[in-house]
């Protein structure tokens, strides 16, 4: 798929989500429901590995920083609540003719799991897509530098806890050096610029 052919469909995406774009934040207010951080955080790790779990061929990756902050209120007091974000690196080396697909697929799962999508960045280089989950769980995968995808997801607002580190195992070595290393692993599939169709997605 062309950028020119991306950018249309991500244009379309946008449209049909009724939003503008937004930025990489999410400020949630006010705590949810009795779930503590701890629990939350287990939950969006859970969510995020549906997400890889839906795409073939497999992509391999790796844990982003995990962080979390306290929720406030209006006065900037604390709620006693707080939220998790976590990340997801891909390492697989995905081409410029692939993103497109590789962004339905995922389009695809999350509209079949209930998530509506919230907002689309239609750009040809560096496209993002977000959505929320019906507990108001937000996600986001986005194309950065090189291409790279990442996945994102940051939870409402729980009641405070100790967030430990994802137990999710990745499937690729973990990379020296700074956050975020470039992707490196080929993939006959993912990386390569011919035809073919994966999951249900034609590609040219």
């Amino acid at each position: 798929m062309t950028n020119l052919r991306l950018l249309f469909a991500l244009f379309v995406l946008a449209m049909a989500a009724g939003c503008g774009t937004r930025a990489d934040t999410y400020a949630p207010e006010g705590k949810t429901s009795d779930m503590n951080m701890r629990q939350a955080a287990a939950k969006a790790d859970a969510i995020m590995q549906r997400t890889l779990s839906a795409i073939r061929p497999e992509l391999r990756w790796n844990h982003g920083p995990s962080n979390h902050r306290i929720c406030t209120d209006s006065k900037n007091d604390s709620l006693g609540a707080g939220s998790v974000k976590r990340r997801i690196a891909v390492m697989t080396i995905v081409s410029k003719e692939r993103r497109g697909s590789l962004l339905g697929v995922v389009e695809r799962d999350w509209t079949a799991r209930g998530y509506r999508i919230t907002s689309v960045r239609a750009s040809g280089e560096v496209p993002a897509m977000y959505a929320s989950t019906p507990d108001n769980f937000r996600i986001r995968v986005a194309v950065g530098g090189e291409g790279q995808f990442f996945f994102s997801i940051t939870t409402p607002c729980f009641t405070e806890s100790a967030v430990p580190d994802p137990a999710t195992e990745p499937n690729t070595p973990q990379r020296a050096g700074e956050y975020p290393t470039r992707p490196d692993v080929y993939d006959d599939f993912w990386s390569s610029g011919g035809g073919g169709s994966v999951a249900g997605v034609g590609i040219s």
